[in-house]
């Protein structure tokens, strides 16, 4: 098979689609023949050195994929420790999920890396709540947004003026540009946050808090603005507030197992109704991830960016 390999740390450029030996699944695995993969920023962290697959996945890049079992030709989507930008991968059977009723199998493979790491961090119980999702243009933000919106939550997210329209459409019922505005002078002005939903980290932890009505919550997802911060304890002791830092690549067997199958019980329904649609902004082919590699660096795009075999 071919699949895109990282011979070394590096830019875009270091992404070659080579030839490699096919994989073999072990036991309770099955094997995937490729039609659709996703960036993810996961995937960047990678290429640069700094985010190495757990022990036992693949060590090319793509934390989700879908496409068709080849043991019994039906089509699946999967979330994946590493091994999506390949025309071939095994997968434990228990993180596949089906293609929802309504999507085309290259469609599907938008979902199941946002959907479990949404789903598996602000919960489902989230009607007559407010949300706050740091970067709604991204994979995440507009699968987050749609998300909440048909839980009953009001959903606040940032994002730059220019995907405000497109967020606006999926549902977001106030924008804020993070360039232009204060987002925590902004929340106020609407209510607090009983939820956030943030990919930026330390740069925004103490202003997340800020942000956070009483009893709320914070889910650290990402670390695009640093990784050490320092915590006034008595502002989130004032407002019994949580926090979570959580990465799900990394998860065992059995945790990523319980998480897709809560996203097939909570999530599918709402993607097989219309509610939740997968937003993709472009579709590449696989051989050039480094293209799409560039797009997501750039953070022009709204939504996925697909990477796709013929």
């Amino acid at each position: 098979m071919h699949a895109i390999t990282i011979p070394s740390a590096g830019g875009p450029e270091v992404l070659t689609w080579a030839e490699v030996p096919d994989p073999q699944p072990g036991a309770g695995e099955v094997l995937i023949r490729t039609v659709a993969s996703a960036v993810n920023r996961a995937d960047l962290l990678q290429r640069q050195g700094h985010y190495n697959p757990p022990p036992g996945a693949s060590p090319y890049p793509g934390l989700e994929v879908s496409g068709v079992d080849t043991a019994t030709g039906a089509a699946v989507c999967a979330l994946l420790g590493g091994g999506g930008y390949a025309e071939l991968v095994a997968v434990p059977a228990e993180h596949t999920l089906p293609i929802p009723a309504g999507l085309t199998v290259e469609e599907a493979a938008a979902l199941p890396e946002v959907a479990c790491t949404v789903w598996s961090n602000i919960g489902a119980d989230l009607a007559g709540k407010t949300l706050l999702v740091h970067g709604g243009g991204s994979g995440i933000g507009t699968f987050a947004i749609q998300f909440a919106v048909a839980l009953g939550a009001t959903v606040i997210t940032t994002a730059r003026r220019a995907k405000h329209e497109a967020l606006r459409e999926l549902g977001a019922h106030h924008t804020i540009d993070y360039t232009e505005q204060d987002f925590v002078a902004e929340v106020h002005k609407i209510g607090k946050a009983d939820v956030i939903l943030d990919i930026v980290g330390a740069r925004y932890l103490a202003r997340n808090i800020d942000a956070l009505a009483t009893n709320g919550r914070l889910a650290i997802i990402g670390m695009q603005g640093g990784a050490k911060a320092e915590l006034d304890l008595r502002a989130l002791l004032a407002k019994r507030g949580s926090i979570s830092a959580t990465a799900l690549r990394a998860r065992g067997h059995d945790e990523k197992a319980a998480i897709v199958r809560g996203v097939r019980d909570d999530v599918w329904p709402l993607v097989e109704s219309g509610a939740i649609r997968p937003v993709i902004d472009r579709r590449i082919p696989m051989r050039d991830a480094a293209e799409a590699h560039r797009v997501v660096e750039v953070s022009d795009h709204v939504g996925k960016v697909l990477l796709t075999i013929d």
